[in-house]
C-alpha cells in the first residue's frame, strides 16, 4: 500500500489460538510501546547527563465493541484464574469489507478486565462491551 492512500479501518478482529475468535471490534486503544530513560551523570562532567535505554514497556490493550463472543471471553478469564494460561492475541485492522490491513499480535497475553454493557430499555444508544488485555510484547509495529 502507498503511503498517499488512506484506507480507512472499520474492524478490529481478535482471535486467540486454542479459545476462538473473541469478536470483532470497533476500537482499539493501547497499541504502543515506551521505552524508560536511564539517566548517569558521570563524575566529573557537569556539562551533560548521559540517558541510556532501559526497560520497555507496553500498555494494556483496550478493545471496545457491540456484543462479543461472550463465551469464549468467559472460557478465557476462566481459564487465566485457575492456572496462568498466557496466549497470543492477534489482532487483525480490517476494512468495511472484511480486507486485512495490518496484523498486530501481542504476546503472553491474558484478559485483566471485562466490562459488559450498560444500557436502559428504550435507548437509542448501542450497549458497548469494553475488554482489556495485559501482555508481554507485541509484534508487527
Amino acid at each position: 500500500m502507498l503511503l498517499n492512500q488512506i484506507t480507512p479501518i472499520s474492524l478490529f478482529v481478535v482471535k486467540v489460538p486454542g479459545i476462538d475468535t473473541i469478536g470483532m471490534f470497533t476500537r482499539c486503544s493501547g497499541l504502543e510501546l515506551n521505552v524508560d530513560v536511564l539517566q548517569y551523570a558521570e563524575g566529573g562532567n557537569n556539562e551533560f547527563v548521559h540517558q541510556l535505554p532501559g526497560q520497555l514497556r507496553y500498555p494494556n490493550l483496550v478493545l471496545t465493541r457491540g456484543l462479543t463472543n461472550e463465551d469464549a471471553v468467559f472460557r478465557w478469564f476462566s481459564a487465566t484464574r485457575t492456572r496462568a494460561e498466557l496466549k497470543e492475541v492477534i489482532v487483525t485492522f480490517q476494512t468495511h469489507k472484511q480486507v486485512p490491513i495490518r496484523v498486530f499480535t501481542f504476546a503472553n497475553a491474558f484478559p485483566v478486565r471485562w466490562t459488559g454493557p450498560a444500557s436502559e430499555a428504550g435507548s437509542a444508544t448501542v450497549a458497548l462491551e469494553t475488554l482489556e488485555i495485559a501482555h508481554g510484547g507485541v509484534q508487527g509495529c
